[in-house]
C-alpha cells in the first residue's frame, strides 16, 4: 500500500533527494512547504503536490489532513528541525528528519517524551551507515589503527549571509559538515574514549578522537584559502583515509536516501537514540577549549599548514 508524504523545506537542495526517494519507492507526495517557490522540479515528479509558501497555512493543512499523511519529512534549515519535528508528532504523523535532528543536545529529551506520548517515531537520515564500505569498515574495526578525515569544501560570500553562516542557526561547520562523519565513526567504533579540539574558528575546525586503539584525526573547513594550499585547480578536498588508504564514499551516495526510505517504510529507520551520540559530540566540540597539549601524531597532518596560513592572512 502506498504511503503519503509531505515535505517542509521542499525548495532546498537536499529535498530533491527526498522527492526522488519517495518516487523511487513508488509512494505519494501530497504536499510541500517552503518560503521559496523554486519548485518546478515537482512537475516531472509529483505535479499534483499541493504547495505552500506560508507556514501558517501549511500548518493548518497538516492538521486538516493529518490522518492521510504517513510521514512528514523535514528538510528545513537546521534551527527549525526541532519545531517541525514536533509539528509532525503532535499531529500524530511519523517524522523523517535530515541532519541534525536538533542543534542543542538538551532538546532530545523532550522529543523522546513527545514520541512516547504520541506513539509516533522520528526517523533520522544517517545515510552513510547504509553504505557498503561503512559496513565493511565496521566488520574490520579491531584491525584499524589510524583514520585521517579531511573535508575542505569552500563556500562563497553568500554563506555568511545565509542561516548556514550563523552558528546559532546551523550549529557551525562541525554540524553542517562534520556530523555525518562523526556519526559514521560512532557507528563503526562505538563510544570514543578521548576527544580533543586543536583548532577552531567559524570556518575551520580540527581535532582528534581515540576509539580504543584507533586514532582519528579530523579537519573540516569551508575556507578557500585552505584549499589553495594544496591545489588551486580543485573545487574541494574530501578524503577519508584508513591506515593511509583512501576510502571513497561518493559512489552510490546518491542512492542512499532511497535506501533510507526503504528502511523507514519497513519500520527499520534510525531513531533518536541512534542520532543522539553525534549530536552530543558536536555540542561538546563547540563548547570545548582548544587544547594546546598535543601528543605526537594527534594533530591532523595538514593542521600546521592551516594555522600558518591563518597567521599570514
Amino acid at each position: 500500500m502506498k504511503k503519503n508524504f509531505s515535505i517542509i523545506g521542499i525548495a532546498g537542495f537536499v529535498a530533491k533527494r527526498h522527492v526522488q526517494a519517495i518516487k523511487a519507492t513508488k509512494n505519494n507526495l501530497i504536499s510541500g512547504m517552503d518560503k521559496h517557490d523554486n519548485v518546478g522540479f515537482l512537475d516531472s515528479n509529483f505535479p499534483d503536490c499541493k504547495f505552500f509558501t506560508n507556514y501558517d497555512r501549511f500548518e493548518r493543512h497538516i492538521s486538516k489532513v493529518a490522518k492521510k499523511i504517513d510521514y512528514l519529512t523535514i528538510c528545513s534549515p537546521n534551527y527549525f528541525h526541532d519545531t517541525h519535528s514536533r509539528l509532525g508528532l503532535k499531529n500524530n504523523i511519523n517524522v523523517i528528519c535530515e541532519k541534525p535532528l536538533v542543534i542543542n543536545y538538551k532538546n532530545i529529551k523532550q522529543l523522546k517524551l513527545i514520541e512516547k506520548q504520541t506513539k509516533k517515531k522520528i526517523n533520522c537520515i544517517l545515510q552513510l551507515r547504509l553504505h557498503k564500505k561503512a559496513k565493511i569498515l565496521k566488520s574490520k574495526k579491531d584491525s584499524i589503527r589510524n583514520i585521517d578525515i579531511t573535508y575542505i569544501s569552500p563556500r562563497g560570500k553568500w554563506y555568511a549571509v545565509s542561516w548556514k553562516g550563523d552558528s546559532k542557526k546551523s550549529g557551525g561547520v562541525e554540524t553542517n559538515i562534520g556530523i555525518h562523519l562523526f556519526d559514521l565513526l560512532i557507528f563503526i567504533f562505538g563510544k570514543y574514549d578521548e576527544l580533543k579540539v586543536f583548532y577552531r574558528t567559524e570556518k575551520t575546525s580540527s581535532g582528534y578522537f581515540r576509539f580504543g586503539n584507533t586514532r582519528v584525526r579530523w579537519l573540516l573547513s569551508i575556507e578557500k584559502k585552505n584549499l589553495d594550499l594544496f591545489d588551486k585547480k580543485i573545487q574541494n578536498l574530501r578524503e577519508f583515509k584508513v591506515d593511509k588508504k583512501k576510502v571513497d564514499f561518493s559512489k552510490s551516495f546518491n542512492d542512499l536516501h532511497t535506501e533510507s526510505y526503504k528502511q523507514i517504510i519497513q519500520n527499520k529507520g534510525f531513531g533518536i537514540d541512534d542520532v543522539a551520540p553525534s549530536i552530543k559530540t558536536v555540542n561538546i566540540i563547540r563548547k570545548s577549549k582548544v587544547s594546546k597539549n598535543i601528543e605526537k601524531n594527534e594533530a591532523h597532518p595538514y593542521l600546521k599548514k592551516i594555522i600558518k596560513n591563518a597567521k599570514i592572512s
